[in-house]
């Protein structure tokens, strides 16, 4: 574990350990602790803000964190899980630092058909979105994970997983009073405020052989106003986070939100390769953000460069009206923004 994630587990030990009055750790504490100097403490504290960590620092008093951020434990998700899911789990973990959830569940190879894996990271070095873009989750404020499931005889890649992954989400959510989340082709979770999560499917198979598929999620829990701000200002879509969206109540505890999400996604895989994506269209159509909106079609292979939003046929593909005629834009080809103006 490096030394800038070492000081957060115990600043965030110290945060817990609150009971009214706040509690700082002093640099000169946290040097002896680690056996490091106080300029290698110092540098820790900018690693951390740079991820998006708020630290509260004051002269002759130490260090503390702004919020609690308690690490995630493969045990507090295990005790939320259902009976029904936990016997379907081959090997849960949740890392501290990881450079991707996603690279690590693929090198582990798939797990036994009607099994799955899942791994989680307080913050990924080489985190990533779709297309390659990096994806920024402050330690503790967000949710990084991955989970992984074989199919065995579907004869082709799913079609549309991406967006039925997004309606799984929305409905683990919904479990826990979490309202207000719309999806927006082909992997996006948005709320009015801007995106609040992204899903990477990643798969690996080999002719007549089983289809390693393995799903990845970000989630924003609590960015805090400097990372939304940060995220917006550096060109990316604007951040929002479930705190937001559940106040002034506090958002779920993130244990929670783990076992919600792979209670409903581990259901959603275990019948994908039978029902597919068609049972879950008009459930997807009513949360459509783009649905009759304008918008334009960006990068290569796509068949229209521009027109209204018609929502999503069975397959997943995006509809999009041009000139009177309906085009289909397939997955995992295209970027799609509104307009200028939208």
């Amino acid at each position: 574990m490096t030394l800038a994630m070492q000081v957060l587990q115990r600043l965030a030990a110290a945060r817990a350990a609150e009971e009214g009055t706040p509690q700082f750790v002093s640099g000169a504490a946290l040097a002896a602790e680690f056996a490091v100097t106080r300029s290698a403490i110092w540098k820790a504290m900018g690693l951390l803000r740079e991820r998006g960590t708020e630290i509260e620092a004051i002269t002759h008093r130490g260090y503390r964190l702004v919020r609690p951020a308690s690490p995630l434990t493969a045990a507090g998700v295990l005790q939320r899980l259902s009976p029904g899911v936990r016997a379907r789990l081959r090997e849960g973990r949740c890392a501290t630092e990881i450079a991707s959830t996603n690279s690590e569940l693929l090198e582990r190879g798939a797990p036994p058909p009607g099994r799955f894996d899942f791994l989680t990271a307080e913050y990924q070095s080489a985190g990533r979105g779709r297309m390659g873009r990096s994806w920024l989750a402050p330690p503790g404020g967000a949710i990084c994970m991955s989970w992984s499931w074989c199919f065995e005889g579907m004869g082709e890649r799913p079609g549309a997983l991406s967006l039925a992954t997004g309606v799984a989400v929305r409905r683990a959510l919904a479990r826990l009073d979490v309202s207000g989340l719309g999806l927006k082709w082909p992997n996006d979770l948005v709320t009015p405020r801007g995106k609040l999560g992204g899903i990477l499917i990643e798969m690996r198979s080999e002719a007549a052989g089983p289809l390693h598929v393995v799903v990845g999620l970000g989630l924003n829990v609590t960015l805090g106003d400097a990372l939304r701000n940060f995220i917006g200002a550096a060109g990316g879509n604007q951040a929002a986070d479930i705190a937001e969206l559940v106040a002034p109540a506090a958002p779920p505890p993130r244990e929670a939100l783990v076992a919600a999400v792979l209670e409903e996604n581990v259901a959603l895989l275990a019948g994908f390769a039978r029902n597919g994506f068609a049972s879950l269209r008009e459930e997807y159509l009513a949360a459509d953000v783009l649905r009759d909106r304008p918008v334009q079609v960006l990068g290569g292979g796509a068949n229209v460069a521009g027109g209204v939003a018609r929502g999503v046929d069975a397959d997943g593909a995006l509809l999009v009206e041009h000139e009177g005629r309906l085009h289909a834009v397939v997955a995992g080809e295209v970027s799609v923004r509104p307009r200028q103006g939208e």
